[in-house]
Formats: structure tokens, C-alpha cells, sequence
């Protein structure tokens, strides 16, 4: 039986618990850049489910390879051996030049593993007193939603109503090295890491300095500290390298210009690891940190499962063999210049425009408070263009890597229509 759009809106609305605020769309299919309504209209997509879609929607190669290893084995735990975890962790450390990697399944599972091997780390290997380990986190970050989590987090709506909250945290401005040092010289014996997303996607696509992560992580080694990088949703080519801690450069399991590499201690990858078709993340660091974690210590019954080993395997040999990371670089920056000329053009609606690759954020000249940057949103749907409003007055752009010139061109058109639409301050 056929259902309106906002009949399939009312189900959602009286069965499922109220913590999203979705656009008024109801999606039915996507294929590539495109998304489908139920009413069989096509979108842009420019959100690409968080980062999560780089490789574009149902990638043919990525479906081809789930579809055939569900029909062979999905599921053992970790239980047993299966063929399939022990090849593709040896890709996976190999493509990103660490020795062992713990893989798991969502990104918030894959922040609270790297919380915990750092906190173990630091009591076994650094020699920090029982329960004295503090990690250093940065203002407006984004980690995710677990009570952990939550319990470092500046957004009160993250935060409000949901504590106690785990202790062992201290927070610094984002992009502040001077604030890292200072905080670093209270008693660096105590702090076991420094965790940090290269680029702030949730806060509304916040650029540091470039020499901001190179800083942060000679700061950690000058005092014994982890280096913890959070590429969720900065990694697998978004912001146009393959991780953005590499800085400018283009790479495939290495950088081709090492200098630019920033190293973590630990690395956290996710989102995009999959290309959209299935919960896949993973921690990665050398033996001397990862082997603080022995048997029954930490695990996952999906974690390392065949099905989100060989599509995470695929998906990475996809952004390789397409070359999607320089095309985020290339089209990026067609992207921003585009956007400038609308923010010269109608400085009374835009602010600016920042970001790195095909993660970019518009700010509108409106308060977070306000409705503008949601009513822009709208409109953008209307004429084919699907984005999301994050704090408010920023609107966060990043379609799928795999988006042609033409494709982001008419794209850009859209937006600037929409613009000019927009009511006069």
C-alpha cells in the first residue's frame, strides 16, 4: 500500500522517540550523488548522511561485495576465527601504516575505545596513579552521544538532564595550542591524552591553523602524552587527503609528501570507512599502545564481523581506484570560490564560507536563534538540493566525493538561487 509523504512523517512522529528534527522529505532510494523522495523526486544529496556516503549511494562495488559475502557468512563474533577479519585487518594497517587496529562498529564505539585504551595506556605504560587519568578535550567538539561522551561536551543540548557525568576530562579552546600547553604544564604526569578532531564537522566546520595539529601533537610528545585523532568524519578523502591530518596532501595508505604527515598516536576512523552501507569504525595505534588491551578487556559481538570487513576493505579500494580524494581537493575548491561570490554578492543574508575539500560550511548573517539558515534549507529542497542547518545559523555542505564539475556547478546554481530568494535583512 502506497503512503503519502507525511503519513510515512506521522508514523515516525507517534512510534519513534523524538531526538532528530528532520527536513519534511521522505527518502525512498539513492544512487551516486542522488537522493529519491517516495513521490519519486530527485535531490542533491549535499549532507552525505554525516560523511558517511563519500563513495556515493549504493556504490555498485560496495553492494556487490556485501551482497555476496551476506549470502556466505555475516556473523561468527569474535568467538572463533573467520577468513575474513584476519586479511582485512592486515589491509587496513598496512593501507594506514599502523601495527594493529581494533575494529568496531559505530563511531561513538570506536571514541570510547580509544578512551579506554588511552586511560589503560596511561596507568600500565605511563605509570599514572589509579584512577588519575585525564584526557584533554577541545571546546565545541563533537564526539558523539554516549554518557561518556556527553560528559565532555559544551552543547547543553547534548548535556542537559543526562548526568552524572564521567569525570577525568579537562577542556581548552579549540585551535588554542598556547591553552594545550598551559594546560599540559599543570601536571603533565597525570594527563594520559589529548584527543582532537582535525577539522570541528558539527560545530560548523571549524578550520584550525595549519600549524594547528602539527603543534598538538609535538606538544604531546614533549610530554608523554597520546596524540589521539578523530577522523569520524574528516577521514577516507573528505576534506581532500586521505586523512586530514595530513594536511594538503593526496595519499593512498601514505602520504606522497611525508613532511605534511602529522602521525597520531591513536587514530579513529568510521562514517566513510563503510561507504554508507553498513556500521563500520576502527582504532588503530603501534603494539606499544595497543597492546595494553588483552583477552576480555574490551570487544563487541559485530565488531570485526565478515560483512563490515570485506565492505570496509571495498569501500577504501573505491576512494583509491576513483581517485575521490583529489576530486574532494579540485571540486572543494571550486565549491568555496563559488560560494565567496555569493557571500560578496549579499553580505546582508551570508557571513562567510569556510572549509577544506567537500566539507564546507555557509554561515548566514542571521543569530543561531534564528530561522534563516533552516528556511534556506527549505528552499534548497524545493529546488533539489538537500542540506541541514547545525547550530543554528550554519548550513554544513558535503555531497558525496564522488560528484562530477557539472554535477557541483548546477549545484552551486541552486544555492545561489536560493540565495537570492532569500527575504532582505
Amino acid at each position: 500500500m502506497h503512503m503519502t509523504a507525511q503519513e510515512y512523517i506521522d508514523l515516525e512522529d507517534r512510534h519513534g522517540a523524538h531526538n532528530y528534527h528532520p527536513l519534511p522529505v521522505v527518502l525512498s532510494e539513492g544512487r551516486g550523488v542522488y537522493l529519491f523522495d517516495t513521490d519519486g523526486k530527485q535531490y542533491f544529496d549535499f549532507l552525505s548522511a554525516y560523511s558517511a556516503v563519500n563513495q556515493g549511494h549504493c556504490h555498485p562495488r560496495i553492494v556487490s561485495v556485501m551482497q555476496a559475502q551476506t549470502e556466505r557468512l555475516t556473523l561468527t563474533s569474535r568467538a572463533f576465527y573467520n577468513d575474513r577479519l584476519g586479511p582485512y585487518e592486515q589491509y587496513l594497517t598496512e593501507y594506514f601504516q599502523f601495527d594493529k587496529v581494533l575494529p568496531m562498529n559505530t563511531g561513538a564505539e570506536a571514541v570510547e575505545t580509544a578512551i579506554k585504551i588511552c586511560r589503560k595506556w596511561g596507568y600500565e605504560v605511563k605509570g599514572i596513579p589509579p584512577d588519575q587519568a585525564r584526557i584533554i578535550v577541545c571546546g565545541q567538539n563533537f564526539h558523539g552521544r554516549t554518557t561518556t561522551i556527553i560528559s565532555f561536551s559544551s552543547d547543553p543540548n547534548a548535556r542537559g538532564n543526562f548526568g552524572p557525568y564521567t569525570p577525568g576530562f579537562e577542556s581548552i579552546p579549540y585551535g588554542d595550542t598556547d591553552a594545550l600547553r598551559q594546560q599540559l604544564a599543570k601536571d603533565p604526569s597525570t594527563i594520559a591524552g589529548v584527543l582532537v578532531e582535525p577539522i570541528q564537522g558539527e560545530a560548523g566546520v571549524f578550520v584550525p591553523d595549519d600549524n594547528y595539529i602539527p603543534d598538538v601533537a609535538q606538544a604531546c610528545r614533549d610530554n608523554n602524552v597520546l596524540f589521539i585523532a578523530d577522523e569520524i568524519q574528516t577521514g577516507i578523502g573528505r576534506t581532500g587527503a586521505l586523512l586530514r591530518i595530513c594536511g594538503d596532501c593526496s595519499c593512498a595508505g601514505h602520504c606522497e609528501r611525508q613532511e605534511t604527515y602529522t602521525r597520531p598516536d591513536v587514530l579513529i576512523l568510521g562514517k566513510a570507512l563503510s561507504g554508507g552501507t553498513y556500521p563500520v569504525s576502527a582504532v588503530l595505534a603501534d603494539d606499544a599502545i595497543m597492546g595494553v588491551i588483552r583477552p576480555g578487556q574490551h570487544g563487541s559481538t559485530f565488531g570485526g564481523n565478515p560483512v563490515a570487513c570485506a565492505v570496509a576493505r571495498e569501500a577504501l579500494e573505491v576512494v583509491r581506484d576513483e581517485k575521490l580524494t583529489q576530486n574532494a581537493r579540485q571540486l572543494g575548491n571550486l565549491f568555496r570560490e563559488r560560494m565567496q561570490q555569493l557571500v560578496d554578492q549579499y553580505p546582508d543574508r551570508l557571513k562567510l564560507v569556510r572549509g577544506k575539500g567537500l566539507l564546507n560550511a555557509l554561515v548566514i548573517n542571521d543569530s543561531p536563534e534564528g530561522e534563516a539558515a533552516w528556511n534556506l534549507c527549505l528552499e534548497l529542497a524545493d529546488r533539489g538540493l538537500l542540506a541541514k542547518p547545525t547550530h543554528g545559523n550554519i548550513i554544513r555542505f558535503a555531497p558525496p566525493l564522488v560528484i562530477s564539475e557539472a554535477e557541483i556547478r548546477e549545484a552551486c546554481d541552486i544555492i545561489a538561487d536560493a540565495v537570492r530568494n532569500m527575504p532582505e535583512k
